[in-house]
């Protein structure tokens, strides 16, 4: 039971909505909080006379579009993998019900005892969803959408988080790392790409393991993007022992699967280390911009372990080396002005 603060236009007619379903009948003066995200979106629980427990999704236009959500629960269920079910819709108003895959994440269950087994189950639906990939029914990753969030490092990281101007040099040298990693991405394999496959966004479920949620922003882009969004989650850490093995795991599920992955391992956990490094700079820059445009604090403790991961990738090829001089500078300076990475 929780109370409703009198001011949640929204949220009172969210409940009014909810309250005309007839199916399933719902008890909504159990409406809770059930959890939130880096977006405007809101999600609630919310029981059922049935015994149930369901999600309601408030998504406020026009900061949010139901429409994509509901389009790749569509595509994504279609390959068997478990996604919620879309039981009630307004899609004007930004309200959806949904059913519940529960509340045990992937990142609540983790231990090195349970880590295997989920990291397996979680290797099998990707392999799963991209096997049955399909070009024309998700937007394209492509050039502009990837180099637009590389930029999101310069612009909001660098810039606003460190308070840096690059000289004509840095920038330079920071755009010769970004057409190597771009080049790299785009010649890679194209699949369907949930864009967040990590340990907030899987559900532990005792049957069709992992569940997946918040995949409204997929895409058809490179395949390695959700291996390396799985294994080098922001959020855990595992040994590099540990991730190299369920790297070169997937490869042969994938092989085995007829996915177009590189036919060496070492070419493939190439392709890996630089789509990594890609989604690393953008996701330094998210961070930021959570904290400095959205207030949202919470994200600052977590880029530590981004920027090890960018280190550690760039650190191994020649092309991409730029970029430790260049975080060395920066380092450097921002030491000398009271920031810390």
């Amino acid at each position: 039971m929780s109370s409703t603060p009198s001011h949640d236009a929204r949220l009172l007619q969210l409940q009014e909505w909810l309250s005309a379903q007839a199916e399933p009948a719902l008890n909504v003066a159990t409406i809770r909080p059930a959890s939130s995200d880096a977006s405007f979106r809101r999600y609630f629980r919310i029981d059922g006379a049935d015994g149930q427990t369901y999600i309601a999704m408030d998504a406020p236009p026009p900061q949010e579009d139901v429409r994509p959500f509901i389009h790749v629960a569509e595509v994504f269920g279609a390959t068997g993998a478990s996604v919620p079910k879309i039981l009630a819709r307004d899609v004007e108003r930004g309200y959806l019900l949904l059913s519940d895959l529960g509340n045990a994440t992937y990142l609540n269950r983790l231990s090195p005892d349970t880590a295997h087994k989920l990291y397996l189950d979680a290797i099998d639906a990707l392999v799963l969803i991209q096997a049955q990939s399909k070009p024309g029914l998700l937007p394209e990753y492509d050039r502009a959408l990837l180099h637009r969030e590389l930029m999101l490092f310069p612009d909001w990281y660098i810039g606003k988080h460190l308070g840096v101007t690059l000289s004509d040099k840095q920038t330079e040298s920071l755009n010769k790392v970004f057409d190597a990693l771009l080049a790299n991405n785009l010649a890679q394999p194209q699949v369907y790409v949930h864009r967040d496959y990590h340990s907030r966004n899987l559900m532990v479920l005792d049957q069709g393991n992992p569940g997946i949620l918040d995949f409204q922003d997929a895409v058809y882009g490179p395949i390695t993007y959700d291996l390396v969004s799985l294994l080098r989650d922001a959020y855990i850490q595992w040994d590099e022992e540990m991730v190299l093995d369920w790297a070169i795991r997937y490869w042969e599920r994938a092989r085995r699967a007829g996915l177009p992955v590189s036919h060496d391992i070492d070419g493939f956990y190439r392709d890996f280390e630089y789509m990594g490094l890609q989604r690393h700079i953008k996701v330094l820059g998210i961070f930021a911009r959570l904290y400095h445009r959205d207030g949202k604090d919470a994200y600052l403790k977590d880029m530590p372990l981004v920027m090890e991961y960018t280190r550690k990738a760039a650190g191994r090829y020649k092309a991409l080396a730029p970029l430790i001089v260049l975080l060395d500078e920066l380092e450097s300076k921002g030491e000398s002005v009271g920031f810390t990475f």
